[in-house]
């Protein structure tokens, strides 16, 4: 039998029963599609998060008091000690630290209380630093100006602020040129920050940012004590030369009793190295369950496959009672199994492609052309598989044996 009679077959098999046939390709339709979009959504997610820790800049390095390092607990014979604008200072000097493009010093305030007029709100972050800040963190701003040194060294009483905060203190009104207060204390609104958004940790457009000395002045006091430092790198290949360098230059200044470091650098790129393992992690085991569905789907190819060689085994004994061969018989079964499942795999994809335009949870899908192909291919090779048997059981049977069957 030729592989055009074979199909035709198949095709009037498929059309004999309509709603079985499309209840049997929907299973596959469902698998095809869930991988599609699940991989789309892990995908999204990543590059979700990849952007905005790109967006903070991946040549940076964040110092913190403290001999608490990322994922291990600090040494039990701890000498705290806080970092000041000696540090600054040491780690500015080209000479030693040559890798070093920009030290950013910053100070965070608690609690504080924004209020203007009727309205009031308590921003997650009030930093006071220099205008450095601004390249180091990727912080523009899209009205206005952000703090200058002008500002810093006038001890101006001015304020850069995020989205967030403008839309809760400000409604509608354009903040620019406005005033609000911190904790008791007037300001003016220089600069509006470009939204960021969420962090997945924060919200990133909450903010308050003001000059290192004002925020020293009024709201930390004169202590010299910094929150932490920001280090720019000269670029993002000597991203770990710099953290080796600032290491080696607060380390003699900054130790605990047993010698290891009373600080911790954060390094920026190493983080974005550790959330594209996890989120690969997180994306292979979405595509895991959703593979589930489609092997159910296939599944259901089976079941209905032997139903169909269960009803047309006097048909199959006919054929072969007029000459037909075991292969034809197997090649008419295989290929109706494997015709569903190219429908309904054809039907996943246009699914799941549809589907990854619209956001789901919150995260805009990213398709992965290759996760369209590999889940078409495995729909289709699902339906191949689990038609060889109900094929074989039919090409199998003895003539007499189905001319005989009621």
């Amino acid at each position: 039998m030729s592989l055009t009679e074979a199909i035709r077959m198949a095709v009037q098999g498929v059309l004999a029963n309509r709603l079985r046939s499309f209840l049997t390709l929907l299973g596959v339709t469902i698998g095809v599609a869930s991988v599609i979009l699940l991989v789309a959504v892990g995908h999204g997610s990543a590059a979700a998060v990849q952007s905005q820790i790109e967006g903070l800049g991946t040549n940076m390095l964040t110092i913190q008091a403290g001999g608490r390092t990322f994922g291990r607990q600090a040494s039990t014979s701890s000498s705290f000690t806080f970092l000041t604008m000696k540090d600054v200072a040491t780690l500015q000097n080209k000479v030693n630290a040559p890798d070093i493009k920009a030290v950013v010093p910053v100070v965070t305030a608690q609690s504080v209380t924004a209020v203007r007029g009727s309205a009031s709100e308590t921003p997650g972050q009030v930093l006071g630093t220099t205008p450095s800040y601004a390249e180091a963190r990727k912080a523009t701003v899209s009205e206005g100006t952000f703090i200058t040194s002008s500002d810093e060294s006038k001890h101006a009483r001015v304020v850069v602020i995020g989205a967030t905060v403008a839309t809760n203190l400000f409604g509608s009104t354009d903040p620019l040129g406005q005033t609000m207060q911190l904790n008791g204390a007037t300001y003016q609104v220089e600069g509006l920050l470009t939204p960021k958004g969420s962090n997945g940790f924060q919200d990133q457009d909450d903010i308050v940012i003001l000059p290192l000395t004002t925020a020293q002045d009024l709201l930390v006091g004169q202590s010299g004590q910094l929150s932490q430092i920001v280090v720019e790198a000269t670029a993002s290949t000597t991203v770990d030369a710099a953290q080796a360098e600032a290491q080696s230059l607060l380390q003699p200044t900054h130790q605990n009793t047993d010698g290891t470091a009373a600080f911790n650098i954060q390094n920026q790129a190493s983080l974005l190295t550790a959330t594209s393992s996890n989120t690969h992690t997180f994306t292979v085991l979405l595509a895991a369950v959703a593979a589930i569905s489609l092997l159910v789907g296939g599944i259901g190819v089976m079941n209905i496959m032997l139903v169909t060689v269960t009803e047309r085994t006097r048909e199959i004994g006919i054929r072969k009672a007029i000459g037909a061969q075991k292969g034809d018989i197997l090649g008419q079964f295989l290929t109706e199994a494997v015709l569903l499942s190219i429908i309904g795999g054809a039907t996943g994809v246009v699914a799941g492609i549809v589907g990854s335009h619209f956001k789901i949870v919150g995260v805009q899908p990213v398709l992965a052309w290759s996760s369209v192909a590999l889940a078409f291919g495995v729909g289709v090779g699902v339906g191949l598989f689990f038609g060889i048997y109900p094929a074989n059981r039919a090409a199998s049977l003895r003539p007499i044996d189905a001319l005989r069957y009621e």
